[in-house]
This record gives C-alpha cells, structure tokens and sequence, in this order.
C-alpha cells in the first residue's frame, strides 16, 4: 500500500483482512473452500474523519498498523494495487486487538 496514493475521506478505514487459520486446535486442516472469511484486519489507511452537525471534524480513533475486528459482512470489497483491500466506516470496526 505504500506504492499507492489512495487516502479514504471523511470517516472511512482501509482495512486488509488477516488471513484465518488453516488448522483447527485439534489439528483438523482446513480446506479453501470451507474456510470463512475473517472477521480481523489491520488498518492500512485512515480519513481524516466525520463532521458533526456543527461542521466540527471529529478524528478517528483509529491508526494505521491497528488490528482491529469487523462484522462479517461490513465493508466494500476493493482491488488497489492487486491487494484486496476492505473500505468500511469507523462504526463498522468493533474493537482494535492489544
């Protein structure tokens, strides 16, 4: 992402999905096709954030680097740089992970 110039506007995140496990605990592969999508991603690149109804930016709590979890089904799908890449808005992200 470092190659590209692509900044979100106003409260919206890129977040690049953290592939899931391939095992289970018990040892169990798991194939393509089975897998489901991953609920966790790390924040590529943050807007400068939304405008209350006096005009006031108000920041996102979010940087660049943050492992964050989303909703299964949140976010626009997008191809920027031939990376897959999840543009949603900062009420979509659930939490950052420590």
């Amino acid at each position: 992402m470092a190659k590209s110039k692509f900044r979100p506007l106003h409260d919206r995140v890129v977040v690049k999905r953290i592939d899931a496990e391939e095992k289970t605990k018990g040892g169990i592969i798991i194939p393509d096709t089975a897998k489901e999508k991953p609920s966790q991603g790390e924040v590529v690149a943050v807007g400068p954030g939304g405008r209350d109804e006096a005009g006031k930016l108000i920041p996102i709590d979010l940087k660049a680097g943050d492992r964050v979890l989303f909703g299964k089904w949140s976010g626009t799908e997008v191809k920027i740089d031939n990376e897959d890449l999840l543009i949603m808005k900062e009420s979509d992200i659930m939490g950052v992970l420590a």
